[in-house]
C-alpha cells in the first residue's frame, strides 16, 4: 500500500467514524426532546403515542376527580375548541386548581388518555406558561386576567 493510499484510507475511516458519532448524537438528542401539543392538537392526531410530550391548556372547571384512597387525580384540559383527559398519580402542585393554565408531561395512551409524569402550573394569578398563551390565543379563548383569579374559602 502506498503512503496515498493509506492517508486516504484514514481519511475515509475518520469520515466514516465523524459520521457514525453524529448520528449517535442527533439520534440521542431527537429522543430527549419534549415538544409542546395542545389538546386541539391531540384531538387533530398529531401527538404521538408512547412518546413523552408536553400538553398546557386550562383545567377545565368541574373535572377535577380524586381518587379518596390514593394521590391519583383526573382532569379535563382544554383550549376552548378541544378537550384531552389527563390522569396524574402524585402531589399537585399547590397552586394546580380549576380554570387555570397548566402545563403536564407526559405520554399519550392509545385509548386517548395523558399519563402524566409531572404537572406545572403558573406561579401567580397573572401568569400562564407561554405555549399555553399562545395556543389559547390561538383559538381564541384567552380568558381574562378576572377568570384566573382564584378564592379560596
Amino acid at each position: 500500500m502506498t503512503p496515498r493510499q493509506r492517508r486516504m484510507a484514514w481519511v475515509t475511516l475518520i469520515v466514516i467514524g465523524v459520521s457514525v458519532a453524529t448520528f449517535l448524537a442527533l439520534a440521542a438528542f431527537q429522543k430527549n426532546l419534549l415538544y409542546f401539543y395542545t389538546p386541539s392538537q391531540i384531538a387533530a392526531g398529531e401527538a404521538p403515542t408512547g412518546y413523552s410530550f408536553r400538553v398546557g391548556g386550562l383545567v377545565e372547571n368541574g373535572s377535577v376527580h380524586r381518587d379518596p384512597d390514593s394521590l391519583a387525580v383526573r382532569f379535563t384540559l382544554t383550549d376552548g375548541a378541544a378537550r384531552v383527559t389527563v390522569f396524574y398519580d402524585g402531589i399537585l402542585p399547590d397552586l394546580f386548581r380549576e380554570g387555570q393554565g397548566i402545563i403536564a408531561i407526559g405520554q399519550l395512551q392509545p385509548d386517548g388518555l395523558f399519563k402524566a409524569n409531572q404537572v406545572l402550573a403558573k406561579h401567580d394569578e397573572n401568569y400562564m406558561p407561554p405555549e399555553v398563551a399562545d395556543a389559547l390565543k390561538k383559538t381564541g379563548r384567552m380568558p381574562s386576567v378576572d377568570e384566573f383569579k382564584w378564592s379560596t374559602p
